[in-house]
């Protein structure tokens, strides 16, 4: 018998549709396994598809997971954001909680941006990584690495950052890591790229973990605890990011593209 699971597809970090990154967001009732949930994501074919259920411990509103095409993955802040968006509009209020199992209780309020979604603040510290600065094809100022597999990659201005072609292939072989092309930004104070190949997205089109990221370096590098984003991907996204203590804070909007039934054999 075919099932009908509740299906959104989200444009998060994105004022108006066909921007920002595409998240589908899928609230079960209970876990399907996890072959299932990998085979769903990878029939979506965004960066990442979020499923939840209702967290019946008492420690959040939901459980959150995300897939990509590939594999589960530790975080995800676009489809987070996209989740609250969905939750929100649907059932009302003014925050969500979710309890994730790789990265703690994230939560989603409604803010004047839309909504702000605050994440642990990744940590980074100068580094070197030979390897990957000869795939990425241009050499960085400054290289700023993460244990978790965050790399942070500091170019001289905006237009070294869009001019980045990198060899794709080569970096996936590296592993499950994020390249985080940044610079000083013309129209924000901040511009990136980012490419996750080894993830099984080539470049994302707007990375909420990386902006985690982002956030504890820039806020580092300025001496002021927020400033202004945009991610230049094709599709392009926007959020204001602000540091809180071991939390980064990232504001945007979200735009509910389809809202329909996924029919799960």
């Amino acid at each position: 018998m075919t099932r009908k699971l509740p299906y959104w597809h989200v444009d998060a970090f994105a004022g108006r549709p066909f921007a920002g990154n595409q998240a589908a967001v899928m609230p079960l009732e209970e876990w399907l396994d996890d072959a299932t949930l990998l085979a769903i994501a990878e029939e979506n074919n965004f960066a990442e598809t979020a499923f939840l259920i209702r967290d019946e411990s008492g420690v959040s509103d939901w459980e959150l997971r995300w897939f990509t095409p590939a594999e589960e993955i530790r975080l995800c802040g676009h489809a987070t954001l996209a989740s609250g968006h969905v939750l929100l509009t649907r059932d009302g209020g003014d925050r969500v909680t979710f309890l994730t199992r790789k990265a703690g209780v994230l939560e989603v309020a409604r803010a004047e941006a839309g909504y702000e979604l605050a994440l642990p603040l990744i940590r980074t510290e100068p580094g070197v990584w030979a390897d990957a600065v000869r795939l990425i094809g241009t050499t960085p100022r400054d290289i700023w690495l993460s244990p978790d597999r965050y790399g942070v990659y500091l170019f001289e201005d905006e237009d070294q950052v869009r001019a980045l072609d990198p060899d794709l292939r080569g970096l996936r072989a590296l592993g499950n890591d994020q390249f985080i092309c940044t610079a000083p930004g013309r129209d924000t104070d901040v511009v990136s790229r980012v490419f996750v190949p080894g993830g099984g997205v080539d470049e994302d089109s707007f990375t909420g973990s990386a902006h985690a990221a982002l956030t504890f370096f820039w806020t580092e590098r300025l001496g002021r605890d927020s400033f202004t984003a945009f991610q230049a991907s094709q599709r392009g996204g926007h959020a204001t990011c602000r540091r809180e203590g071991e939390r980064a804070v990232l504001s945007g909007p979200c735009v509910t593209v389809v809202e329909g039934s996924f029919l799960l054999p």
